[in-house]
């Protein structure tokens, strides 16, 4: 499998809309790696995982094709992953759309209530439709079989959001942010599996945090629980994303810490596959 990350930042953006300080300034001064958009990825160019407000830039400047998509599975209900009125635009009168089938979002109860309140010139079900998952259920799409697992995050509004395990054709991959570390069901389900890439959120950077986001030490917590319960093959692919300039470390910096730990520091534009691939 084939993952590129479009966005990699947290919600308020790298540099930080409002913000002055000396690492979002920097990030400015410096330019490239260190600007970031809000989160976005997807899989092998078939499968969208998250919908932010930056999506619309995501195709201006980093090549999204967004009608060639015709499934994106959701982590969570917040605006930085689920931009909800962006998606009615895909409705008759705002865009041609040849592929006979309607845009489908996959999410927790939380994303589909969010979708349910689209204003009624989006509700348009021959262009976009959505589709409620639960927590460690299978579901098919696209030609993986996606699992849900329970993330460590949404605790100040008691949504409900998701990790993903991805599988096709013997690959396994697991994308997990926003999350802190997981929650126990969560390491039960994983127990037994093995992992080809393992994508992981590192919102909190030099701050350890772990109970809704993590941070660097979380990461390699994370991490040696997976070698530790032979999750992790000699092979496997690790990435850290979704960085927040309260953490303080710009990429450059970032990437030096991660090295020692075969830790790839995603940026937008970056892509990356499995050994297999």
């Amino acid at each position: 499998m084939r993952i590129k990350y479009y966005g990699t930042a947290a919600a308020e953006g790298w540099p930080a809309l409002f913000c002055k300080c000396a690492v979002c300034e920097e990030a400015r001064r410096r330019g490239g790696k260190n600007i970031r958009t809000r989160s976005q990825a997807t899989i092998d160019d078939r499968l969208l995982v998250d919908y932010p407000p930056d999506t619309y830039l995501h195709v201006l400047h980093y090549g999204l094709k967004l009608e060639d998509y015709d499934s994106c599975i959701v982590t969570h209900a917040h605006e930085d992953h689920l931009y909800r009125d962006d998606v009615a635009v895909r409705a008759h009168g705002f865009a041609s759309v040849v592929r006979p089938k309607p845009f489908t979002l996959y999410g927790a109860d939380s994303v589909i209530d969010l979708l349910n309140g689209l204003p009624a010139w989006g509700k348009d079900p021959e262009r976009v439709a959505w589709h409620e998952i639960m927590e460690y259920q299978t579901f098919e799409v696209e030609g993986y079989q996606v699992t849900p697992l329970l993330a460590a995050h949404g605790k100040h509004d008691h949504i409900k959001c998701y990790i993903f395990d991805i599988e096709k054709d013997g690959e396994r991959l697991l994308y997990g942010n926003d999350t802190g570390i997981f929650p126990e069901p969560t390491w039960d389900w994983i127990s037994g599996k093995q992992y080809d890439l393992v994508s992981l959120d590192c919102t909190m950077l030099a701050r350890k945090e772990g109970t809704n986001h993590m941070g660097i030490e979380d990461v390699l917590e994370v991490q040696r629980r997976l070698i530790d319960m032979g999750a992790a093959k000699e092979h496997t692919v690790w990435v850290i994303t979704h960085f927040s300039h309260n953490g303080g470390v710009l990429h450059e910096e970032l990437e030096e810490i991660m090295r020692p730990h075969n830790f790839h520091v995603a940026y937008d534009g970056f892509e990356i596959a499995t050994a297999g691939r």
